[in-house]
């Protein structure tokens, strides 16, 4: 895909991910997990605000009661946008040498979220996808998890997809939208070492996947009935970490990126590394789901 990529916001973050576009407010929520940060960006004015978290930060949602649910370090939150201030909702992983990382909500306003390794020390298959329930109850969902990644849902609610990283497989399940159960694992999209790994993940408005490929330069559009690779857009950063549509038509696809370990010769290559994309592909997204709780 012959697609430009504008570079809206050279942050240089370390590890920039878990894009979201809240519809209603017309801003991009963003983090950045090793420099503990919640950014909302407002392409209206250009401007990016930056709220410092305090803990590694995974991933923001945007809350249907007003401001925002993460998942840190240290478990689920809500977060005040307007003074910073976090009330913790549950750690269900007290204790555990994990931090959470990427998640989204599902259709019926649950918040699901991933874990993973804090550091190479750690046990590498001792992550979780967990959901939690509005009422604040919290559930493990997949276990052996590795370096839990992005998630999605088809348009019809009826099928989840998630990513645990290292398996190189985008899995589906069969989605139940009353209670939140899955089940039927199998593997829809087997992504090839030269692609890079696949990270984060969002849907368009045709059913197809986007996915961020870490060390593959690229955003892929993925079609889950075939696993067949259907369009890929260069980012000029190796590091691809997360995807979100936005923009008042949802025609925008927002692309965050890591400069983690990028050494000063890479940096000459990829200067805006870290940095916060985006690009015109041709077709839209449908609007993110709120938590509910």
């Amino acid at each position: 895909m012959d697609t430009n990529v504008e570079l809206v916001l050279d942050s240089r973050s370390e590890l920039g991910e878990g894009a979201v576009w809240h519809a209603p407010s017309q801003v991009l929520y963003w983090v950045d997990i090793v420099g503990e940060m919640v950014h909302v960006y407002d392409p209206a004015t250009g401007s990016n605000r930056t709220i410092d978290i305090g803990q590694s930060t995974g991933t923001v949602v945007p809350r249907a009661g007003g401001g925002v649910a993460v998942a840190l370090h240290h478990g689920f939150y809500n977060l005040d946008l307007g003074t910073g201030e976090l009330t913790p909702i549950v750690d269900p992983e007290d204790g555990s040498p994990n931090r959470f990382n990427d998640g989204k909500c599902d259709p019926a306003g649950r918040f699901w979220a991933g874990t993973m390794p804090y550091d190479s020390g750690a046990p590498t298959d001792g992550g979780a996808l967990w959901c939690l329930h509005a009422d604040g109850s919290v559930e493990k969902m997949v276990s052996g998890v590795q370096c839990s990644n992005g998630i999605a849902w088809s348009l019809d609610a009826r099928t989840m997809y998630y990513i645990d990283t290292p398996t190189m497989h985008v899995r589906a399940y069969d989605f139940d939208m009353e209670t939140g159960a899955i089940s039927a694992e199998r593997v829809v999209v087997a992504v090839p070492e030269s692609d890079g790994v696949p990270d984060g993940m969002t849907i368009d408005s045709e059913g197809m996947l986007w996915v961020a490929h870490w060390g593959g330069w690229q955003v892929v559009r993925w079609n889950p009935a075939t696993g067949e690779k259907l369009d890929a857009i260069r980012v000029p950063s190796e590091k691809v970490t997360s995807c979100a549509f936005g923009g008042e038509d949802l025609g925008d696809l927002y692309i965050t990126t890591a400069r983690a370990g990028v050494s000063d010769d890479e940096a000459a290559e990829q200067p805006n590394a870290g940095g916060l994309f985006r690009a015109r592909p041709g077709v839209t997204g449908i609007e993110a789901y709120e938590f509910a709780g």
